[in-house]
């Protein structure tokens, strides 16, 4: 077994233990997360990840943080309340399992922390703006950047609940809005700027909602608000 380096864990741009462990257990991993904090990046940073060609997603400017009790229960020069240096979350995918070091050298060139592997792209993702975090300051999720063709759809499935959840919103967003064609629902979900989810599922559930816009459509015929397939608008 390897001797331990000497060197002891610091942050800095020195190989520490953690680096080490990483770097002999020959960790591979798709997925990776680190921190950038724009004061020590280079000015070009956002032009180096464009560069790489792999998809790159970048949290808002977290600029509203603050350290909590537990932070301080760890590190006391990390009083609880005070505010946190501003920073983004990036999370870079790659290809193929990559090595430690092969990403280290990406946030080595950015002059950033060491990167972190992730089991699963979406929770960190969500973790971008806080999402599920109520005692955390909630950044808004139109302020995420991506970069080379990211999009969080690639990286994860819905849960039936989820399912459940958006179909429910859509056909509500049907009912108040009056729409009897599946082609106009599709082009309604498509233009909306925050819909991407309730776009995918009525996409993977056409046949429910064409039956459930045929009722309406039936309904609305019925009761004289739209004419019928020969044109004759009812009494």
């Amino acid at each position: 077994m390897p001797s331990r380096p000497a060197r002891p864990w610091r942050a800095s741009k020195t190989i520490c233990w953690y680096d080490y462990i990483m770097a002999e257990k020959k960790v591979k991993k798709r997925n990776w997360s680190f921190l950038l904090y724009p004061e020590s990046a280079p000015v070009d940073w956002l032009e180096q990840l464009k560069i790489t060609g792999l998809p790159v997603a970048i949290s808002p400017l977290h600029d509203m943080d603050v350290w909590s009790l537990e932070d301080e229960q760890k590190n006391s020069e990390h009083r609880a309340g005070t505010p946190k240096k501003a920073h983004h979350h990036v999370i870079v995918c790659y290809d193929g399992p990559t090595t430690f070091s092969s990403v280290k050298s990406l946030t080595d060139r950015l002059n950033q922390p060491i990167p972190v592997p992730l089991e699963t792209v979406r929770g960190m993702y969500d973790y971008l703006t806080h999402e599920g975090q109520q005692d955390k300051y909630q950044y808004d999720k139109k302020d995420i950047q991506t970069l080379n063709g990211f999009s969080i759809r690639d990286y994860c499935e819905l849960t039936k609940s989820e399912v459940t959840k958006y179909k429910r919103e859509i056909q509500m967003f049907i009912r108040d809005n009056g729409i009897t064609e599946y082609g106009d629902l599709m082009d309604l979900l498509m233009d909306a700027a925050d819909m991407e989810n309730h776009y995918e599922v009525a996409s993977n559930n056409t046949l429910f909602f064409v039956q459930y816009l045929k009722t309406k459509w039936r309904n609305a015929v019925r009761a004289g608000q739209l004419p019928d397939d020969n044109g004759v608008l009812g009494k």
